[in-house]
């Protein structure tokens, strides 16, 4: 197998076992607690220490990747997510789970940009499309197939084997990534701005911690208003410091890339929208509809089915109509089938459903891979790790900016009715908030250049060729023209 196809297949498992991990243990937490002596809530410090880990350690990823290489990185992050999953296993306590959760998200956070990193210098332009399909799966089916696993294992296994199933995986990671990528650094890595880093990793982690406990419950509205309040603020003083030092760990003055910046504003709201569904699905199916959690699982999993259909069709997509004019209307459409699950009620057939899921997934996974491709477009290789650091950063914001805006849509529904019990009516308003928001990207997606992509799309080879075509045609009418005359005066 080539590196074009085996390289985004490594990347794409480490990041497959990242986003599976993060979800599956939602469905086992009351089981996890029981055995270690405490109650579900506290342990939901586990979830969100997580969380705060990956987004203190991600600024750092992409200096570390050109200081010491990507490939060794990539390695290291994966074996330090082992040792954390296997932390969480041996966890007597919930101090010990915290620790062991942090451990993973430190891990998390290298792999995740890292990855992407060794995917973006080992891949040529042209095959970019197709190996970022690759990549974007995993971060689609983890969340949806999660839930229904960690709830298989736990029930007829042991909790223990959800962290666990990790390690053959990540070896197995590791070994293919040292045998098949190449050891590349930069040559003249920038110094390390420890003071910027302290200042984004505190806005990041009171920004990402505050929206993901927001509506859950966990911390009083005063509590989680400081910490978003703070994070701002730091959030803030970091742009001021970024713009006086000329090695930032987040390099805003990227955002100047019409495509980078499209990615990251567009996708940022697209994200948003998506994100929530993975939180408002499940709840639908379990709190609305009366189902068990692994039969939820199973309707929620369609989603997947869908992303994978994309996968042979989505660089055919992307090179016949462009990013831009693929990527505005698309975003259109995946909202729409997003606003579709604000019709489901429990007379509405389970076929329907999954057809809708089905159909959706598909073009959410095609939007995805275009976002994460066409942000690189016209990133030079030398600020590749910038670029992929500001990325990861987006990402993990507009996920749990979508979760927070997905709770508080349903707690403000649940207020204007005066309803005190979740039902499956409370869900509606929800899904037509995160679709709107998602369905405004498109207006970003669309002040893109119309040529925007072309060298990664292959589409620029497609105008060039259907040019030719057409002028060959017409060179051929013009040297038949006199002929068709004469043959005709002659009739």
């Amino acid at each position: 197998m080539n590196k074009q196809r085996i390289i985004p297949l490594i990347v794409a498992t480490a990041l497959f076992m990242e986003n599976m991990d993060a979800t599956v243990i939602a469905t086992s937490l009351p089981a996890i607690a029981a055995d270690i002596g405490t109650s579900p809530l506290t342990l939901k410090l586990a979830i969100t220490s997580y969380l705060l880990s990956l987004a203190v350690f991600i600024p750092a990823s992409g200096w570390t990747a050109d200081r010491f290489g990507a490939r060794m990185v990539f390695a290291i992050a994966i074996g330090v997510f082992m040792l954390g999953s296997i932390g969480c296993a041996l966890s007597q306590n919930v101090t010990h789970f915290v620790i062991a959760r942090i451990l993973q998200g430190l891990g998390g956070a290298m792999m995740t940009p890292v990855g992407r990193l060794v995917l973006l210098r080992s891949i040529d332009k042209s095959g970019l499309v197709q190996a970022m399909t690759w990549v974007t799966v995993p971060a689609l089916i983890g969340p949806v197939i999660g839930p229904p696993l960690g709830g298989f294992i736990t029930t007829y296994f042991s909790w223990h084997w959800i962290f666990l199933i990790n390690i053959p995986i990540g070896l197995l990671g590791i070994f293919l990534a040292m045998k098949y990528i190449d050891p590349i650094r930069s040559e003249d890595p920038e110094r390390f701005d420890l003071y910027g880093l302290v200042l984004a990793g505190i806005g990041l982690a009171g920004i990402a911690f505050g929206l993901s406990v927001a509506g859950l419950n966990l911390l009083p509205w005063t509590v989680v208003g400081g910490l978003i309040a703070v994070g701002s603020i730091s959030m803030t003083l970091y742009v001021v410091h970024a713009r006086k030092t000329k090695s930032p760990v987040l390099d805003f003055s990227m955002l100047r890339l019409q495509t980078l910046r499209a990615s990251i504003y567009g996708g940022f709201l697209f994200r948003l929208g998506i994100g929530a569904l993975p939180f408002l699905l499940p709840l639908l199916m379990q709190e609305g509809f009366g189902l068990t959690p692994f039969q939820s699982g199973l309707v929620t999993f369609s989603s997947a089915v869908g992303a994978m259909g994309m996968k042979t069709l989505a660089g055919r997509i992307i090179r016949t109509f462009g990013f831009r004019n693929m990527m505005a209307v698309n975003a259109i459409i995946s909202s729409v089938f997003l606003a579709a699950c604000a019709l489901f009620t429990v007379s509405t057939p389970l076929t329907l459903i999954f057809l809708i899921l089905v159909v959706g997934g598909f073009f959410r996974s095609l939007q995805f891979t275009a976002i994460n491709t066409v942000a690189y477009a016209e990133v030079e290789p030398a600020q590749m790790s910038r670029a992929t650091t500001l990325v990861s950063v987006n990402q993990q914001l507009a996920t749990s900016a979508g979760v927070a805006v997905g709770a508080f849509s349903v707690e403000s529904t649940m207020l204007w009715h005066h309803a005190t019990e979740l039902d499956a009516t409370m869900f509606g308003p929800a899904f037509i908030v995160v679709a709107v928001i998602s369905a405004i990207s498109g207006w970003f997606f669309w002040q893109m250049p119309d040529d925007a992509g072309h060298e990664i799309s292959g589409r620029k080879a497609v105008e060039i060729s259907s040019r030719k075509g057409a002028e060959k045609a017409a060179t051929k009418a013009a040297s038949e023209g006199p002929e068709d005359a004469r043959d005709q005066r002659l009739g």
